[in-house]
């Protein structure tokens, strides 16, 4: 019995082991086995790009083990014939490189995907991959002419050429004979216009046509106008038309839509024309019905004029937006349009109230009707009967009102999740219909004139926000907590109020954007637990804070704005050692008193570093210019700093604004100061300083349709500056400064004369210090210098003649000096009042009443000469005076001599003043006829054109 179980146990694992084998060696036989010219080709194709992590394209082996490239990573083989059928090394930024010839040997590639890659031309040996039915080369810096010869990739489905660098169609008439492409996209493309011999008919009858395109999207590009509708006769079944950011101008608008064949038109399901520059008016453009439009896209555009009722020829229009043009008068007739999903009408002229017709639309979700003229009650809003409402924005138009009519009710119908009213006059009590809508994730109610303290049920309607934005009202009394989001960042913004005691815990840990200045606040705590929080921005400025600050920061790794200005806060500044992030510290006009914080020195991130007027003291650490070196703003004003100006601060060099004023520095000017290199170099464009937040999750919850959301990842920076002799604020126009203010110090030695190299320099103010010496000639190279102040020092010798070279200087003050001489004369040098020069014991001339020696004999006798070749030795002692007199004498007699020498001939000799007005009408006749030709050959140009 036993040995018949085991023969019967020995033939069934026999039996198992020879069907398993079967199987794998089914399988085996079953996977694609690599083609060698293929593979060698992908390796060709390997050693051309530049694989930086070296392990994206490790399988691309001629290994014994790896040597199929069909089961190599990116790499895919028809399982019938063993060909390479598709190639995707796309998103793989780190391989550089260039599309190497030996593709061509993959004859029979259906997809290849390239995107992402750094490649930057397209080779014309792409166009012979026949079989090819995808080519993505999109977020490449492709620059150059596009190759006719991928004309000849008959096949083509889908072809992506978006891209952020410049390329060039030379002649599109290459592209109909796509006659397989169903997706077209291409960007930053110069599509030049087609040949005048290719019409519009020879292309619709011809073998060459989009007959399949269904997709045609050609994005901030330059399209000859005569191209767009060659290629729009060249369709019969396009669905989507994306026109956006192409600079298209004037009336083009109606010659595009009048071109569309007529299949198109009845095919044609989205057509966006958005930011171009399309102006007139847009009366029947539309005349012709679009029978399956849902999407119109007109958005940041010129048109103009009343808003066509022909809307009624979109039955099936689900999305309309016309934000952003000029359009006037009142909103259009929506009710013709059943399935309207979202109506966008910002930003233009619109006047009186809200059309009856949009209470009616049962689908619409989003409702944009902000910045116009539009006026009313915002009770007519809340009647609408939208059950399907989740977006709504009618901010700033002015004269909107939160008044009730009786006849409307004061309960809506719709739970929104968005709500803009700032800039409404919804005041002077809260909102009471906000209590209604518990869902909202965005709530703006800014600047509407709303007093008093907020309702008791205000917390229950918050817990889901992650913007709130209560800003410039006259909310008051304490602040309670109320809950916000836990999902993703939170910004509130309740500054500009009369809020007043301690700042609930619950701001403090729920939000990421914070900002509560010009309130009353006079206290804010936190515990080491509570402010674990990943907060970007702080600011409480303008409030009446006191004490000490909480030393609570060790946790604020992610803090890059924290602005406690114009408070009442004293002691010592705590450590923000681990504040490593932080790009904005403004500190200024406080009690705050001790050494500079060396804790500072490990926020290398610093951009903004404010912490003037406290009373601060020690000497300045030479570490500031070493770690600090990312700095553009730094103000110690009005503290008690002493000692000298260390030399390593000139290692800021993107300083911009340097302020050191009102302290008691000592020692010279260092003449390092030329490494300012910020100050010597052309300004940016930007006008402000701002500390940008890389936080830029939140962005996901900001209105897709309101852009000031996204304002808050920049927080611009203010800043108090001494301007013409008085204090003023600067937010706008900040980051156009180039300041340094050393003034009302005890600093000593000369001017240096490295500060001329400061060309791009606008305020420079050394004044009420014990500085010698004489003003560096060369100081008319700082040729964008409006505000100079060297008053109150002890500058000896003369003005240089360079100064009046400084055309932009509108503010001067030399006065309380030891300078003589004659103010230079003949320049806005005297424009100046006598103030500006005076308790100069030696100076003379105008303005002063005070007249130079000689000045009774000869009013010019003594005009200054500027030699701009004198060697610096010169530049420390001020420059040289010439008399040259003599000169402007001679100008006098020479003009004398020559006009009698010239006319007087003519008046004498009559063969002479023949002749010469013989010349002078021959060369009138000349220029007479080079008008006329030159006017000729442009006029044939621009109707060329």
């Amino acid at each position: 019995m036993m040995s018949i179980l085991f023969v019967v146990g020995f033939m069934f694992m026999l039996l198992f082991s020879t069907t398993a084998n079967v199987v794998n060696s089914n399988e085996r036989n079953n996977t694609p086995q690599c083609i060698p010219k293929e593979r060698e080709a992908l390796l060709k194709f390997k050693t051309t790009l530049n694989d930086s992590q070296g392990n994206y394209l490790s399988s691309w082996s001629n290994n014994s083990t790896t040597q199929n490239c069909c089961e190599w990573r990116h790499i895919t083989c028809d399982d019938q014939t063993s060909h390479v059928v598709y190639v995707d090394t796309s998103g793989i930024d780190t391989l550089g490189g260039e599309i190497d010839s030996s593709l061509a040997e993959l004859h029979h590639l259906k997809e290849l995907y390239l995107s992402d890659m750094n490649i930057s031309r397209i080779p014309k040996f792409i166009g012979s991959l026949k079989e090819l039915t995808r080519l993505d080369l999109r977020n490449n810096p492709i620059s150059g002419i596009i190759p006719p010869q991928l004309g000849n990739l008959t096949k083509l489905e889908s072809l992506h050429l978006r891209s952020t660098s410049q390329k060039t169609i030379d002649n599109p008439e290459w592209l109909p004979h796509l006659t397989s492409l169903e997706n077209l996209y291409i960007s930053n493309c110069r599509l030049l216009k087609v040949p005048d011999h290719t019409s519009s008919s020879s292309i619709s009858h011809s073998n060459y046509s989009f007959t399949s395109l269904q997709h045609l999207e050609i994005s901030q590009s330059f399209i000859h106008p005569a191209t767009i509708t060659w290629l729009l006769n060249s369709t019969i079944n396009l669905e989507f038309l994306y026109l956006n950011d192409n600079n298209l101008s004037g009336t083009i608008l109606h010659d595009l839509l009048g071109n569309i064949s007529s299949s198109t038109k009845n095919s044609l399901k989205s057509l966006q024309l958005s930011s171009n520059q399309l102006g007139g008016l847009i009366l029947n453009d539309f005349e012709n019905s679009f029978p399956s439009l849902t999407d119109l896209y007109l958005d940041n555009n010129q048109l103009e004029g009343h808003f066509p009722n022909r809307l009624k020829t979109f039955p099936n229009l689900e999305r309309l937006d016309v934000s952003h043009n000029k359009f006037v008068g009142l909103l259009p007739d929506l009710s013709s349009m059943p399935n309207l999903i979202s109506f966008i009408a910002s930003n233009n002229k619109f006047s009186g109230t809200l059309s009856e017709s949009i209470g009616k639309l049962d689908n619409l979700r989003d409702l944009d009707v902000s910045s116009n003229h539009l006026s009313g009650y915002v009770s007519h809003v809340l009647n609408l009967q939208c059950p399907s409402l989740n977006y709504l924005d009618i901010s700033y138009n002015l004269d909107m009102t939160s008044k009730f009519n009786s006849k409307y009710p004061n309960n809506p119908s719709f739970k929104l999740a968005t709500i803009n009213l700032a800039s409404c006059k919804l005041g002077p009590e809260f909102p009471n219909w906000l209590q209604t809508q518990t869902e909202l994730i965005y709530l703006d109610i800014s600047n509407s004139s709303i007093s008093g303290p907020l309702p008791n049920w205000f917390p229950n309607i918050t817990s889901n926000l992650n913007y709130l934005n209560m800003s410039h009202n006259l909310l008051n009394n304490n602040l309670t907590n109320f809950p916000l989001s836990q999902a993703g960042d939170v910004i509130v913004d309740l500054s500009s109020n009369q809020f007043q005691g301690s700042i609930p815990p619950s701001l403090l840990v729920n939000a990421t954007y914070l900002y509560l200045s010009n309130n009353k606040f006079n206290e804010f705590s936190c515990g080491a637990n509570e402010w674990d929080k990943s907060i970007a921005v702080i600011d409480i400025s303008n409030n009446n804070l006191f004490g000490n600050i909480p030393d609570c920061w060790e946790n604020f790794k992610q803090l890059g704005v924290l602005n406690l200005g114009y408070n009442k806060l004293s002691g010592k500044i705590p450590s923000f050692i681990n504040m490593t992030s932080i790009k904005t510290l403004q500190l200024r006009h406080n009690n705050f008193s001790g050494n500079f914080p060396s804790s500072l020195k490990y926020c290398t991130s610093l951009e903004v570093l404010d912490l003037g007027r406290n009373t601060l003291k020690g000497p300045i650490p030479s570490w500031i210019g070493e770690k600090l070196n990312k700095l553009v703003f730094l103000s110690l004003k009005s503290n008690k700093f002493y000692g000298s100006i260390p030399f390593n601060l000139c290692q800021l060099t993107q300083i911009q604004i340097l302020d050191f004023s009102s302290n008691n520095l000592s020692g010279s000017i260092p003449s390092c100061i030329k490494n300012f290199t910020a100050m010597a170099q052309i300004n940016s464009s930007e006008t402000t300083i701002s500390s940008i937040m890389e936080i830029d999750h939140y962005l996901n919850f900001c209105p897709r349709y309101n852009r000031r959301c996204f304002d808050f990842i920049w927080y611009d920076n203010n800043a108090s500056i001494t301007w013409k002799g008085a204090q003023h604020e600067y937010v706008r126009i900040l980051g156009l400064l180039r300041v340094i203010d050393l003034s009302s110090n005890k600093l000593t030695g000369e001017i240096p004369i490295e500060v001329t190299h400061l060309s791009q320099l606008v305020a420079l103010n050394l004044s009420r210090n014990n500085l010698s010496g004489k003003i560096p000639r060369k100081i008319g190279k700082l040729t964008n210098l409006e505000v100079l102040d060297l008053s109150h020092n002890r500058i000896s010798g003369e003005i240089p003649i360079g100064l009046a070279e400084v055309s932009y200087l509108n503010y001067l003050d030399l006065s309380n000096n030891q300078l003589s001489g004659r103010i230079p004369t003949g320049t806005q040098l005297q424009g100046f009042n006598a103030a500006t020069y005076a308790m100069n014991l030696g100076l003379c001339g105008t303005p002063l009443p005070s007249s130079c020696p000689g000045d009774d004999d000869d009013e010019s006798s003594h005009v200054p000469a500027y030699n701009s070749a004198h060697d610096d030795d010169n530049d420390k002692n001020g420059g040289e005076w010439l008399d040259l007199s003599w000169f402007y004498k001679g100008i006098g007699g020479g003009f004398i001599i020559g006009f009698c020498g010239v006319c007087g001939n003519l008046l004498i000799n009559n063969s002479w003043r023949a002749s010469y007005f013989r010349l002078m009408q021959n060369i009138g006749d000349w220029i007479y006829v080079m008008i006329i030709i030159k006017w000729n050959f442009l006029r044939r140009k621009l109707i060329e054109h």
